[in-house]
């Protein structure tokens, strides 16, 4: 089963982000390093990621897998292309692709 789990921001600042959240709305945030956060408390996960190199140009959405592979088989079949080859992260493994429309999203699946 597929479900949106997380969106993801580009941010100048990860943790002013995620600190602006915990303040207005009092939500939890972890940061994984200087430049992401992950922010809980909204009903959906939200990522802020500050490293120019990795921030997402627009919010992307982040949709969770239990197989990865059988995920990317999926989309190509149904005409995505695949534009970030899957890589390791904290809490598990993802990549990203482009749907036909030219929307990016990404799936991913926690850590064994």
């Amino acid at each position: 089963m597929y479900s949106i789990e997380m969106v993801e921001f580009p941010s100048s600042s990860a943790g002013t982000s995620g600190a602006f959240l915990e303040q207005a709305f009092g939500w939890t945030r972890t940061a994984y390093g200087p430049d992401y956060v992950d922010v809980q408390g909204g009903g959906i996960s939200l990522g802020f990621q500050s490293d120019a190199a990795e921030q997402p140009s627009t919010p992307l959405d982040v949709i969770r897998a239990e197989d990865l592979d059988q995920a990317r088989a999926a989309i190509e079949v149904a005409g995505g292309v695949v534009t970030v080859e899957p890589f390791d992260f904290p809490g598990g493994r993802r990549f990203h692709f482009r749907g036909p429309g030219g929307s990016q999203l990404a799936v991913w699946r926690p850590a064994d």
